[in-house]
């Protein structure tokens, strides 16, 4: 899972010198930055014994490390220095960025969803839509749960309707934007938006919002509701993967997270992932979710949607093949 993998990086690089630590920071993108020093901050009462594991897991390719001692906060702080420059309050590196660009949207990418939705939150929604297409998927998908109900469903059907953005526009939004983060002059393309990105947004989104979301373009243009399911990837889905895919992917979820998905699957779901596991796991799963008792809608929905990550990052890094979303993927 995603946040084994992000517990496993922080103690990684607990382990290492604050000069390889930083060093490594500067090849990481804004969220993983994020994230993984949020993790190293949290880290506490790590054993001798974890950190050899993760170490003895990654020595095949990068090699022994050291285990971990001094302050944690000490330490971050300084990596992070080293890393990141020292205008901490911005939260944007040049070491990091090697010279990129930090200016107003790209800076976006630096700063935590919480501060800017408030940033962006009483913007006209056209502004907050081109705005949120130009962030990480998944970062625009936390944004976009903090704005109202209205805000929310306004921008996203301008996602999925907007296929371009002039230029001047987009120069002088990202002029406004540096202005108020102090960023640099520079101006990086990035993506539009379209179908496909309101899609991969809504991919992240817990699934009462997905769906009253849906509902609401919905009531603007059917077609293109049914356009952007079309293009969304959900639980249910997982029945158009290959019989190789699964198995790749039930090789990185533990048995746990798999149990809690199953709980809220159809019986065609569940018996091929049965299928593609050996006859005495399969057994055991069997028995597993059988024993589970009654667990929260809320909670099943968001392990889906962590295995839904997973699947996607190893669709992105050609480990897996995933199929095409069809109608079923939206009752």
């Amino acid at each position: 899972m995603e946040n084994e993998g992000i517990t496993k990086s922080a103690i990684l690089l607990m382990s290492l010198g604050e000069d390889e630590a930083a060093e490594v920071f500067k090849h990481l993108g804004p969220r993983d930055v994020q994230k993984i020093s949020a993790a190293m901050a949290t880290l506490k009462g790590v054993t001798r014994d974890s950190v050899k594991d993760v170490i003895s897991e990654f020595c095949e390719q990068a090699g022994d490390g050291s285990p971990l001692g001094g302050s944690s906060s000490d330490y971050i702080k300084n990596v992070l220095k080293k890393a990141l420059g020292d205008d901490k309050s911005a939260a944007l590196i040049d070491r990091i960025l090697q010279g990129g660009d930090t200016s107003g949207i790209e800076g976006l990418k630096w700063m935590g969803s919480d501060a800017v939705a408030e940033l962006i939150k009483n913007e006209h929604p056209q502004i907050i839509a081109t705005i949120l297409v130009h962030l990480e998927r998944d970062q625009a998908s936390e944004i976009l749960a903090k704005l109202s109900d209205r805000t929310r469903n306004d921008v996203l059907l301008r996602i999925a309707t907007l296929d371009g953005i002039q230029p001047a526009a987009l120069k002088e939004l990202n002029d406004v934007l540096t202005a108020l983060l102090s960023g640099s002059k520079n101006l990086k393309r990035a993506a539009m938006g379209g179908v496909r990105a309101a899609a991969e947004i809504l991919n992240f989104m817990p699934g009462a919002a997905e769906t009253a979301i849906i509902e609401n373009v919905k009531t603007f243009d059917a077609d293109l509701a049914q356009k952007i399911v079309d293009e969304m990837f959900v639980w249910e889905n997982l029945l158009t993967l290959d019989d190789r895919s699964i198995q790749v992917m039930l090789k990185e979820i533990q048995s746990e997270s798999l149990i809690l998905a199953l709980k809220g699957s159809s019986q065609e779901l569940r018996e091929k992932v049965f299928a593609n596991m050996s006859q005495r796991a399969g057994e055991m799963l069997r028995e597993d979710l059988e024993a589970k008792g009654m667990v929260r809608v809320s909670d099943v929905e968001a392990q889906q949607k962590e295995i839904l990550k997973l699947v996607r990052k190893l669709a992105d890094e050609g480990q897996i093949v995933m199929g095409g979303a069809g109608e079923e993927a939206f009752v």
